[in-house]
């Protein structure tokens, strides 16, 4: 199961670090790939001898090598990892997570991370407590780190509570799990849409919308996690590509994402448009800038094409098509309404009246509806949670 996995370990300053050396064997008895990454005081609880004797590669923990001044690169880590687990994560070093602190390699390759991050939190009783430490949790979770609780027991200053690291041998269980995921979307060929569209008006001006396309983004980086064969095809966003996606296609244009979608799909096995599309577009483009006069112009206005009903249109019944609505008023009525019209498989309905969901959050919250049209609705979420239930749901499709 996780034979040629690339594992990323981040080892902090916790008298837990002992268990390390237990969990390296065992990932390399699994089949996998072992990297090291030390802070200075994780030295102090266990050697970078030890470690680089059961991952048969050398520790890292500085940035140079002073002798040679070569470069530790943390982009070339975090770009080979499949799975960062940082692990014993100090209350220390999470706090630098969560605040953008990169004072060593192992933070700077943390911040550069393109893989999913696993995090296993190892402290003492009061530390695990405290409300700083609680928070920085939360904030993790909310970014859609994936938290291996500590455990109950004996701690090393002889109190007894919450605070252990969890054994070695369930961490290496949850790392099986998170590889388990692939099995039933491996090989699959997926389309997703994303990002917004632009449809000019003049060479400078346009319409537009405010669409980060990080949902979409999530979704695929969430189908490539479980072995999917993912192909972008993505508006005009700032979003670097994820990890293990075979294919990015950037458009500008209503019109561009329409003829890229309509070529890429008959060859796929999904669809997700999660791309805001625009619904219309200038009728004429001013061939120059449009300048401020005494007149004010007026921008005639015509429908563009609609990707989601043309692939509905031509969609087969091995294909399965996935749709978003955007809904102000009405919203459970109107996304089954779109769900039937587009010929969906499933629908992801946003409303614009839920906090801290729709376009620009981090966070987002969903109902699902399928063509049983029984609605299924979830608490607000970071958006790679929210992918991960959007990706469960089609599975459960399948």
């Amino acid at each position: 199961m996780l034979k040629a996995k690339n594992i990323l370990i981040g080892v902090t300053g916790s008298i837990a670090a002992y268990k390390i050396p237990i969990l390296v064997r065992l990932l390399r008895k699994s089949g996998a790939n072992v990297q090291v990454i030390m802070t200075n005081s994780a030295k102090d609880f266990v050697t970078p001898l030890t470690l680089s004797t059961v991952s048969n590669k050398a520790v890292l923990s500085q940035a140079f090598k002073t002798e040679t001044g070569e470069w530790n690169s943390h982009i070339e880590l975090a770009e080979w990892a499949d799975l960062f687990l940082l692990a014993p994560l100090s209350a220390n070093s999470m706090g630098k997570m969560v605040n953008g602190i990169a004072d060593n390699l192992l933070l700077t390759t943390y911040l550069s991370a393109r893989s999913e991050i696993m995090y296993a939190p190892a402290m003492d009783l009061d530390m695990y407590q405290h409300p700083s430490t609680k928070r920085n949790i939360q904030t993790l979770k909310d970014w859609g780190h994936i938290i291996v609780e500590p455990t109950e027991g004996e701690l090393a200053s002889g109190l007894c509570g919450a605070g252990r690291m969890e054994e070695p041998e369930n961490i290496l269980k949850r790392i099986e799990d998170f590889f388990e995921k692939k099995s039933i979307l491996k090989a699959k060929k997926v389309l997703v849409s994303v990002g917004p569209t632009y449809e000019a008006i003049d060479p400078v001006r346009f319409i537009g919308n405010h669409s980060s396309g990080k949902m979409g983004f999530a979704i695929a980086e969430e189908l490539a996690n479980r072995g999917a064969e993912v192909y972008i095809v993505s508006g005009p966003v700032s979003i670097i590509t994820p990890k293990n996606i075979e294919s990015r296609v950037d458009v500008v244009s209503a019109d561009e994402m329409y003829n890229e979608c309509i070529n890429l799909f008959p060859t796929m096995d999904i669809a997700i448009m999660a791309a805001a599309i625009a619904d219309f577009t200038p009728k004429n483009i001013a061939s120059q800038k449009i300048k401020k006069g005494d007149k004010t112009p007026t921008i005639e206005l015509k429908p563009t094409k609609d990707v989601l009903f043309s692939l509905g249109e031509i969609k087969t019944d091995n294909q399965t098509l996935v749709g978003f609505a955007l809904e102000t008023e009405n919203e459970i009525p109107n996304a089954i309404k779109k769900l039937h019209k587009k010929n969906l498989d499933l629908i992801v309905l946003n409303s614009m009246n839920d906090k801290g969901a729709g376009f620009g959050y981090s966070t987002n919250q969903i109902s699902l509806i399928d063509r049983n049209e029984h609605p299924q609705s979830f608490e607000l979420k970071s958006k790679k949670e929210v992918a991960i239930d959007i990706i469960d749901k089609i599975e459960s499709l399948l």
